[in-house]
């Protein structure tokens, strides 16, 4: 824990952390309630799929173009701003009163989606800015443990918030959130960029050509520096899986384990607390793992406990075994989310970083919605359990590539990159 009290003594770090943390469970307060709320107002799935739909669009359309902008802004200020817009972009919600209205849900989920896009890698880019390499490891993953704190929080809130006041209480609670966190974040002092080189592009087409070029330079990067590359293969074989679970969890829970809805709950839960055991535990030893061994291993260590969870049901016929593993899988989950962003922030410049994390989203959106939709179409034909024993499969594999293909990024870190803003992504 001594990692943990050290790295908290940075006042920048706690505003940021706090920020992140009132953020995240004002947006599950609107998630879990908001997705209640819908379904009861129109009394048809395919609502419910439309507003996932409205909230990832903007992250595979806009994830990689956003991340150019947010390396030629001010960071703070762009995350105060993006605060700002997200909140006064809830209160369309407030004059939802007949499922004919409907619709405004849909832009309001396609309009903070949009948002976030700018909000997201302007975070990840500035955590590294505040905090020493020696306590990165430790800041992501107290930033990580925001996740899962906020999904206990907000959930139980969401749901209460839902029945008590509707979908106005909801957006007026969410909206307050990002107020608190811009307030919160105006207060972090940022340290000047470096200087850029004037230039100057007075026609609409040398603006959008230069556009273009940052757009480029950052998914080249991404796909030509190794340690990149590798990340972007094991994000990909991932985030198809995680669109596999998120579609067939549910389903698994009702039709395979035979449990009730409170039991569906409480396995969800389950997650959360494993997430927050295995983020302390991150934040306090992670520091002395490379973090390309800790991603790998961890990734491996999460798909075999993932398999073990979806077909211990050919044998038992009953839940507990299922909350049990889902508490056990969020220790190495938190350590491969807090290796993944650590490896990211230590192999890009603060020139760059903005673009690198918006095409990685964008590549992240891409895929979830590519399980996604596999999920909906081969579930009935291959079996509920097949598609998700894939999943953690696929947690396996792409574990065993980052161990064999990193094996030489040991460092698991370029201090050269950390302290110039001049060079570019790479060894």
């Amino acid at each position: 824990m001594r990692a943990i009290a050290l790295a908290l003594r940075q006042r920048h770090l706690r505003l940021l952390l706090s920020a992140g943390l009132i953020s995240l469970t004002g947006d599950w307060i609107l998630r879990v309630g908001l997705a209640y709320y819908v379904y009861a107002l129109t009394g048809n799935t395919l609502a419910s799929a439309l507003m996932l739909l409205a909230s990832f669009i903007p992250q595979i359309v806009l994830g990689s173009l956003a991340g150019v902008f947010v390396d030629r802004w001010d960071l703070r200020r762009t995350m105060v701003t993006a605060n700002v817009l997200l909140a006064l972009g809830l209160l369309p919600l407030l004059a939802v009163h007949r499922p004919g209205q409907i619709w405004i849900v849909y832009a309001v989920t396609a309009w903070e989606g949009c948002v976030q896009q700018f909000f997201t890698p302007a975070q990840q880019s500035l955590l590294p800015r505040l905090v020493g390499d020696e306590h990165l490891v430790t800041a992501n993953a107290l930033n990580s443990q925001n996740s899962d704190l906020s999904r206990l929080i907000g959930s139980a809130l969401g749901g209460a918030a839902a029945a008590a006041g509707g979908i106005s209480l909801l957006a007026l609670l969410d909206a307050a959130s990002f107020l608190v966190s811009a307030s919160l974040i105006a207060a972090i002092p940022t340290a000047p960029r470096a200087e850029r080189t004037p230039t100057a592009h007075p026609e609409l087409r040398a603006r959008l050509r230069q556009l273009r070029t940052d757009w480029a330079d950052g998914m080249r990067l991404s796909l030509h520096q190794h340690v990149l590359r590798v990340i972007v293969i094991f994000l990909l074989v991932t985030s198809v899986g995680e669109g596999i679970m998120s579609t067939l969890f549910a389903p698994f829970v009702r039709s395979v384990l035979h449990a009730s809805a409170e039991t569906y709950g409480l396995i969800v839960a389950a997650q959360a607390i494993g997430g927050i055991g295995g983020g302390l535990l991150a934040a306090s030893i992670g520091n002395r793992l490379p973090a390309t061994r800790a991603m790998g291993w961890a990734a491996i260590a999460f798909g075999l406990i993932d398999l073990a969870l979806f077909l211990y049901p050919l044998q038992l016929a009953a839940a507990w075994p299922a909350i049990v593993l889902m508490i056990l899988v969020g220790f190495p989950g938190a350590l491969t989310v807090t290796s993944v962003m650590t490896l990211l922030q230590r192999h890009t410049t603060d020139s760059h970083r903005g673009r690198i994390f918006g095409a990685l989203g964008a590549a992240e959106g891409i895929a979830f919605v590519a399980g996604t939709c596999a999920a909906g179409f081969l579930g009935r034909s291959l079996g509920i359990i097949p598609m998700l024993a894939a999943q953690g499969g696929g947690y396996v594999l792409a574990g065993m590539l980052l161990v064999v293909l990193l094996r030489h990024d040991s460092a698991g870190h370029t201090a050269p990159e950390r302290r110039t803003h001049e060079s570019t992504v790479g060894h």
